[in-house]
């Protein structure tokens, strides 16, 4: 009998620990999902820095999968980066992703993952497919640093300290966003509103095309926060092309080509890791020279820069949100160095160095 209750012991003991060892969290979707323990097999979607500054040191030891051309193709010298700092980068399975239809549930199930991490978008594109991974006993988690919030970011990134067994960590990296964006907010209040219009635009594909602005997203949601008047805003939902016509009477006194590291565009405005900044005033001179762009605010009175398009959507990119904000309310942050904050950010919390171009003003030959 005393052996029997022993064991009965036991086995409560041991239920005890188990349940204790549950991880529950509400993601970005309101989705509450539950895990046995930190997650040892994760297929990663997107948010790959955001994945690494969070999980920390031997993070990547623990993707068995992931998304590629999202980040090989979308940022490939900053993927170069990472797979020099990281080799194993480089022999991850692809799993493809749902922006070009590419994803693959099978590829993800036989990845054997005990997570699979995605972006609120790319969740919101596969649908049912969600339920078919599900259904094959693998959780799935959400993240949304792409609404551009204060309360998503530091969601998702409590969501990932958890779930990835990191909390410590997480706690601190959205401190320092809470802090850095209370800062940029104090700031602003003390300067009082600005009258700036702003225009953003993806500068992907040259000067002869025009490339998507942005209205209640990334950027758009950004500059609103700022206080800036974004002139994509009532034009565009989330992202799409505004009219040259509209731009040129809307009269921008603030522009910001948004520019990246793209595989074959051979005409964007380069800006990231490893971009120089002769070619990256270049390229943005092009945009410049459009009919009727020299008459512009922003053109006659050096408003125009290139920001990295990379850097939205990212913990880091209140070092972006600095930036513009330093541009809309130059007196109240003539002590504030983004450029310097980024390098710093990369430093701190991840593998790799910031060496590159994030954030530029124009500036033409011999000024």
């Amino acid at each position: 009998m005393k052996k029997i209750l022993i064991a009965i012991a036991a086995g409560l003991i041991a239920s005890a620990s188990q349940a204790l060892a549950e991880i529950k969290v509400t993601d970005v979707k309101g989705r509450e999902v539950t895990l046995e323990k930190p997650a040892e097999r994760v297929v990663l979607g997107f948010y790959y820095e955001d994945f690494l500054a969070v999980a920390g040191p031997g993070a990547l030891d623990k993707v068995v999968a992931l998304s590629l051309s999202t980040w090989k193709d979308w940022r490939p010298n900053q993927f170069a980066a990472y797979e020099t700092a990281l080799p194993k980068l480089s022999s991850i399975p692809d799993v493809g992703n749902t922006e070009d239809g590419t994803f693959s549930i099978e590829k993800v199930i036989a990845a054997k993952p005990d997570l699979v991490i995605l972006a609120a978008w790319s969740y919101d594109a596969l649908g049912e497919g969600v339920k078919q991974i599900e259904a094959a006993g693998i959780p799935v988690v959400t993240l949304d640093y792409n609404a551009q919030t204060v309360e998503k970011h530091v969601l998702s990134t409590e969501v990932l300290g958890k779930v990835m067994g990191a909390e410590d960590r997480a706690t601190r990296l959205a401190d320092n966003y809470k802090t850095a964006m209370a800062d940029i907010d104090a700031r602003i209040k003390a300067a009082g509103p600005t009258t700036k219009k702003v225009y953003v635009e993806l500068a992907q594909k040259g000067a002869s095309e025009v490339g998507n602005s942005y209205g209640n997203g990334m950027w758009g949601s950004l500059i609103d926060r700022l206080g800036g008047i974004n002139i994509a805003k009532g034009q565009v939902e989330n992202w799409g092309p505004l009219s040259p016509e509209y731009v040129l009477a809307q009269k921008p006194d603030l522009i910001f080509l948004a520019g990246s590291e793209w595989v074959n565009k051979p005409l964007s405005v380069q800006v990231g890791f490893g971009a120089d900044p002769k070619l990256t005033r270049e390229r943005m001179a092009g945009y410049l020279g459009r009919p009727g762009w020299s008459e512009l605010p922003a053109v006659q009175h050096g408003g125009v820069h290139a920001i990295y398009h990379g850097g939205a959507r990212t913990l880091s990119d209140y070092v972006y949100a600095q930036y513009i904000a330093k541009q809309l309310y130059p007196e109240a942050f003539k002590d504030v160095d983004p450029a310097a904050n980024i390098r710093n950010y990369y430093d701190t919390w991840l593998p790799i160095k910031a060496d590159g171009v994030f954030v530029l003003p124009y500036e033409a030959a011999g000024q």
